[in-house]
């Protein structure tokens, strides 16, 4: 959990309120259903599976519990979550010794894309967390495919300055807990 970091917040997209908030382990469903609502993620393998409910609560309370991160999840008024994203303080030596923000995940209810929200929330990130984090540079990947993601970034003031690569390593399967 990111400490320096002042939640819940209050947005508003189109009038509409909106909470962001840390996620908590009562955000497993919702951020695992999210995760799989997105053709790219469901194609690598993110399903919401059962079988995968320990794996991913695994992972949501290694993030809760590192200083260095957050999940923060986005609620609309009757409470539903509706969008998440991971967020991840670096510090470095480039840039005169300056930390940079990451922004993973970032997923929307395929229910209310195209509302606003995704915006507003990234607009939050920049605008406050960043600001807070005393984060001079947000920064994230997106995959090459998603090319409606890269317009929605570029109309945000993102540029596309860097070419990322990734290199998958091949690691036993984990063990049972």
């Amino acid at each position: 959990m990111i400490d320096r970091l002042t939640l819940p917040s209050t947005l508003r997209t189109g009038g509409t309120p909106l909470v962001v908030r840390r996620a908590t382990p009562d955000d497993l469903e919702a951020i695992m259903r999210l995760l799989s609502d997105d053709p790219v993620s469901a194609g690598r393998g993110d399903t919401a599976s059962d079988d995968d409910r320990d794996a991913y609560a695994r992972a949501l309370a290694d993030i809760i519990a590192d200083p260095g991160n957050d999940i923060v999840v986005v609620a609309g008024p009757d409470g539903a979550v509706v969008g998440t994203l991971q967020l991840t303080v670096i510090p470095g030596m480039a840039r005169r010794g300056s930390s940079r923000l990451l922004v993973e995940a970032v997923r929307v209810s395929s229910s209310v894309r195209s509302s606003g929200i995704g915006g507003t929330l990234m607009r939050w990130v920049t605008d406050e967390a960043a600001v807070e984090l005393e984060t001079p540079l947000v920064q994230l990947t997106s995959d090459a495919a998603r090319t409606d993601a890269h317009r929605f970034y570029t109309r945000l003031g993102f540029v596309d300055s860097h070419v990322g690569f990734k290199y998958s390593v091949p690691l036993p399967a984990p063990t049972p807990r």
